[in-house]
C-alpha cells in the first residue's frame, strides 16, 4: 500500500480540523480518524506545525530553500579551500 505524503498546507488544514471537531465536542481520536490520519502522525505534525499559520508555513520554506543554498555555498567555498592547501602544499 503506498503511503501519500501530504503538503505542508495539507498538514495544517487538517490540523485545524482536528482543532474545529474538537470544539465542537467531538472526541480528540474520533476527530483524528475522521480527518483520515493515525494518532501518531497527528501528534508529530502537531509537534512540527502546532501552532503556525499560512503565512509563517510560507516563511519557514522560504527559510528552508535559503539555508540549504548556503549550506551548497559553503560546501563548495571548503572544497575549494581544500583544493588549494593541497596544491600550496606541493609548491614549497
Amino acid at each position: 500500500m503506498a503511503t501519500k505524503r501530504h503538503k505542508p498546507e495539507e498538514i495544517v488544514s487538517k490540523l485545524r480540523q482536528v482543532d474545529v471537531l474538537v470544539g465542537q465536542g467531538q472526541a480528540r481520536i474520533d476527530a483524528i480518524r475522521q480527518v483520515q490520519i493515525t494518532e501518531q502522525t497527528y501528534y508529530r505534525w502537531r509537534k512540527q506545525y502546532g501552532g503556525m499559520g499560512t503565512d509563517q508555513l510560507k516563511e519557514l520554506k522560504r527559510l528552508q530553500k535559503e539555508n540549504e543554498r548556503l549550506r551548497r555555498a559553503v560546501s563548495d567555498l571548503t572544497l575549494d579551500k581544500l583544493i588549494l592547501s593541497e596544491a600550496a602544499k606541493g609548491n614549497f
